[in-house]
């Protein structure tokens, strides 16, 4: 089976040995995604604003690996503080109301920047 994989040109990429994606048949992986705009944290302070910047980013690598948010079927959701799930999971919605992917939101200690309030990674399968 072909493997594609789509870089963001994040210089970290080389250094962890990751892809933002990774597509291999029908399936495409999407890794982790912060609200990072080059070496910029976007939207400081707002876990609202970093979660659209980051599904947002999530579909442009979709696009470019040949699905879209449609495809999605899974989310997953990494929060520095679970007690602002309903302002994360509203800006969710608004991406994924009508397709209602399978999703986890858990809260974790710490991302890689303190500046970071939200993580997400997604799974897509395409017809092939």
């Amino acid at each position: 089976m072909q493997r594609t994989n789509f870089s963001s040109g994040a210089p970290w990429e080389n250094k962890v040995g990751y892809s933002r994606a990774v597509r291999v048949g029908n399936v495409i992986e999407v890794s982790g995604t912060v609200a990072a705009d080059g070496e910029k944290v976007v939207a400081v302070g707002h876990a609202y604003e970093q979660t659209k910047y980051i599904l947002a980013r999530i579909e442009a690598v979709l696009v470019a690996a040949g699905a879209s948010l449609h495809d999605v079927v899974r989310t997953r959701m990494y929060v520095t503080d679970i007690s602002r799930w309903e302002e994360i999971g509203r800006a969710h919605g608004e991406f994924f109301q009508s397709i209602k992917p399978a999703t986890t939101m858990v809260e974790v200690s710490k991302l890689i920047d303190d500046r970071y309030l939200v993580e997400i990674e997604a799974t897509a399968v395409i017809n092939a």
